[in-house]
């Protein structure tokens, strides 16, 4: 009960101020293009991610990446033996991500086009490419596939950004984009 209930009972009975409907008009219309923009900014503004997710088994997700690593391997980073993989342009690519470590290191071709595939061995992960601003909430159970091209060359950090854990703020893993 309100402390001081109004005085007419029936209030959606009264009338509305002209300006209440004008700014009910306003808030409308600006729904509305906004609703009808969002189409627009997905296809043509190039800051949404077009990606897919399928469901995956962690052992056969975790068995793919093995295979591609071994295919694939050009290197070890620094002392700490996470391969350096190196697929052939327009290839699917797997990166995995477990506590706490994005496995393994990718060295991919600017101006050439990947299938990325992530997914997590364990808990969910945060999949968080730097400098580029790409975050994905990655989640085991699912392959979530998304199509790269990099368009400049340099090493990119992957950080996890979804707290996994006491080494949580140790999740990190690279990928390296090579001119031609």
């Amino acid at each position: 009960m309100a402390i001081f209930p109004p005085t007419k009972r029936v209030w959606w009975n009264e009338p509305v101020e002209k300006s209440e409907v004008l700014w009910i008009f306003i808030a409308l219309i600006w729904a509305l293009v906004m609703f009808f923009m969002m189409p627009y900014w997905h296809i043509n503004g190039s800051q949404n991610l077009s990606n897919e997710a399928y469901r995956i088994r962690p052992e056969v997700f975790a068995k793919r990446t093995e295979e591609m690593a071994a295919k694939y391997k050009v290197g070890e980073e620094g002392d700490t033996g996470v391969p350096v993989v190196r697929p052939p342009a327009g290839s699917d690519v797997y990166m995995l991500g477990r506590l706490w470590e994005w496995w393994p290191v990718l060295e991919l071709e600017k101006g050439q086009s990947y299938r990325l595939h992530l997914s997590s061995m364990d808990w969910m992960h945060g999949f968080s490419l730097q400098p580029e601003n790409i975050n994905l909430e990655i989640h085991p159970g699912y392959d979530m596939v998304l199509t790269v091209t990099p368009t400049s060359s340099g090493e990119f950090s992957v950080v996890c950004n979804e707290f996994c854990g006491i080494g949580h703020h140790t999740m990190v893993g690279k990928i390296h984009v090579v001119d031609k």
